[in-house]
């Protein structure tokens, strides 16, 4: 079995995209055979002035946490710090990045594979020094990834792509059908149609298939959206009664929009 560990940098993860982002689907991930889930750290921010004051924020960000620890994530915090210049202009740091490239380099000596979550490019010299020592290491960002950092990992998918682990908004849901997130696989820019890459969660793996698509069934003004194969979809998979034999497409196509 490889021994796995996750690492989630949560305050780049949020601030990419992730926000809402589902931890027990990233358990379930981690735990597919042949791997084995033996470490799982989460290293967020806490505003302490904040939560000593506001008893609502605090509730809230105290049950994110617990909800996180019932998953089995260990909360590494890193407070909130306030600073002043000289002309009264307050900023404010909480950078969780030395303690994640720490705890990460000193445990990777007991593990086989790192799942790392960020899109934070610092993170490089971290991800080729666990290579070295060994481990395998997969990145999974949303936004605004170091396109150095998806270069050097030893595989990188975005987190949208992985069913289940940021669920579609509600307002995204109309209609019949089952909803996806996917790439381009091809497109025929002169007939209009192609076909979507995307991933189905099945016994706890990640299984890749493929759907139909026509641009009459967009809601996107224009097919260039469609020749860049990095941009993500979403859409709704249902059997066309007019088609031949049934055959799913993909309906009421979408982009996901960057924050």
């Amino acid at each position: 079995m490889l021994k796995t560990g996750i690492y989630v940098d949560a305050e780049n993860i949020k601030m990419s995209g992730g926000y809402g982002m589902r931890y027990d689907v990233l358990v379930d991930l981690a735990n597919t055979a042949p791997s084995t889930l033996l470490r799982a750290n989460c290293y967020l921010a806490e505003d302490r002035e904040r939560t000593s004051r506001d008893v609502e924020y605090r509730q809230k960000v105290y049950y994110y946490h617990d909800i996180l620890r019932q998953c089995g994530f260990k909360i590494i915090k890193k407070y909130v710090r306030r600073y002043e210049d000289e002309d009264g202009n307050v900023t404010t740091k909480a950078n969780a990045d030395m303690d994640l490239a720490i705890d990460a380099l000193l445990q990777a000596r007991n593990l086989d594979r790192i799942i790392l979550l960020t899109g934070d490019g610092d993170f490089i010299r971290l991800v080729t020094a666990m290579q070295n020592m060994g481990c395998r290491v997969d990145v999974i960002g949303f936004h605004n990834v170091s396109r150095e950092l998806r270069e050097v990992a030893d595989s990188y998918l975005s987190g949208f792509l992985i069913p289940g682990l940021l669920p579609i908004q509600d307002d995204h849901v109309n209609g019949e059908g089952e909803w996806q997130r996917g790439t381009v696989a091809n497109f025929n820019a002169d007939r209009g149609f192609g076909f979507f890459r995307f991933f189905r969660m099945e016994n706890k793996q990640l299984k890749p298939d493929t759907v139909f698509f026509h641009l009459s069934k967009s809601t996107l003004e224009g097919d260039y959206y469609f020749q860049d194969t990095t941009r993500i979809f979403e859409f709704r998979i249902v059997e066309n009664p007019s088609g031949e034999g049934g055959r799913s497409e993909a309906w009421d196509i979408r982009l996901v929009k960057e924050p």
